[in-house]
């Protein structure tokens, strides 16, 4: 545990609700996509339509929220992010038609990127010195939760109460990671109040793209592979039918040992912690085309590669050390890339499929992807080298 007393546990708690509950919402709306399709009398396609408006929520919310949200105290701006999170969700939840459901999907979004780069600052800023990357690791613990045990319990619940429930209980835990966040988190805010025009300074920072690209970019490894996975066991195996669910699961697990190892890389090195975790996606997708056509095998490579799919929380404790004053956009600007990268990835891997490369290619694709994501971070090391060289001389003509 990153901080030991009782209220840094309950509001790290809170926050970690919060991002399940986020979680949950992006990741089961797409299992749920036959059943508000059928509910709503609309093609399957058609229906996809309201997993796309959520993703682009994220990417136009992120820093719009982040931006405007930057002259209020970061507790109630993560208060009012988690409200609006879980009105966006009720109004899913009643939705009459599809064209509404969009609207809620899309409402839904955009403080999805804003209220987890916040969580992740404030718990950094409410960590001793250290021990901030590990903080940062336990909030985002909920998102990984959600898809281990709050996606599949989605799932079969609505199969048996309709896909309506996935919403209204994401509304619920929501509502309760706002209680929680307004009762029990202290607060806490370092250096002098955002503002937005110092806020936008991130959009001139080198550094800040340069990270975030590292994200945009390699994390495509991971989509590469996750996104065509159930469709590659389906096809090139014999799995058992229970063979997809219990290795998406241990995905899901997979990235809870990665929190735990990326906290710890992090607060010895924010680069070389990336460096570590990148490295492993490329032999890890690598692995995953090697194995095609061996479920089992294909189960394992995956579940390795979920151990590599915390490369948001060194990312973003570099992105808090190079943004300078415009830490609150950064850190939601950390989420849009990593959904950029939820675009890229499968479209790229799409392409080789469709080109009639086999299942293998994904994992190719993964590879080439994180691959360069490493180049990216030699970029920024080497940025960041140029950098303190033109420090320095500065620094020593003003001793």
């Amino acid at each position: 545990m990153a901080i030991q007393d009782r209220q840094g546990f309950l509001t790290i708690l809170s926050l970690a609700l919060g991002a399940f509950a986020i979680g949950v919402s992006e990741f089961a709306a797409m299992g749920l996509l036959p059943y508000y399709a059928a509910d709503l009398g609309v093609s399957e396609p058609d229906a996809g339509h309201a997993v796309s408006a959520y993703a682009l929520g994220v990417v136009v919310g992120a820093p719009v929220l982040a931006v405007l949200g930057s002259m209020i105290p970061r507790k109630l701006l993560l208060i009012l992010l988690i409200c609006f999170f879980g009105l966006g969700n009720l109004l899913s939840a009643m939705a009459p038609n599809l064209t509404m459901l969009i609207a809620g999907r899309f409402l839904a979004g955009l403080p999805h990127g804003a209220f987890l780069g916040i969580s992740m600052l404030f718990a950094a800023e409410f960590s001793p010195e250290g021990r901030k990357a590990r903080g940062v690791a336990q909030v985002l613990m909920g998102l990984t939760l959600a898809n281990v045990i709050g996606v599949p319990l989605a799932g079969a619940a609505g199969q048996v109460f309709g896909w309506r429930l996935c919403f209204v209980v994401t509304t619920g835990i929501a509502a309760l990671s706002a209680l929680m966040i307004a009762r029990l988190a202290p607060n806490v805010q370092t250096g002098p109040m955002p503002s937005p025009l110092r806020e936008l300074s991130a959009l001139a920072n080198r550094a800040v793209w340069m990270t975030l690209l590292v994200g945009a970019i390699g994390f495509g490894g991971v989509f590469a592979v996750y996104a065509y996975f159930s469709a590659a066991m389906l096809d090139a195996t014999d799995a058992p039918s229970w063979a997809v669910p219990v290795a998406l699961s241990a995905f899901g697990v997979g990235g809870i040992l990665g929190n735990l190892i990326a906290g710890r890389l992090s607060d010895w090195s924010r680069l070389g912690g990336a460096l570590l975790l990148l490295a492993g996606m490329v032999l890890m997708s690598l692995l995953y085309a090697a194995v095609i056509g061996d479920w089992m095998m294909m189960g394992l490579a995956l579940f390795l590669l979920g151990t590599t799919a915390s490369l948001a929380i060194p990312l973003q404790m570099r992105l808090m050390d190079v943004a300078g004053e415009a830490q609150t956009l950064a850190a939601a600007l950390n989420h849009a890339a990593f959904n950029a990268a939820n675009a890229l990835g499968p479209f790229l891997a799409g392409r080789a499929l469709a080109a009639g490369q086999g299942w293998a290619a994904t994992g190719q694709v993964g590879a080439a992807l994180a691959a360069g994501g490493i180049v990216m971070l030699g970029l920024a090391w080497m940025e960041s080298r140029s950098r303190a060289r033109r420090v320095m001389p500065a620094v020593a003509a003003g001793a």
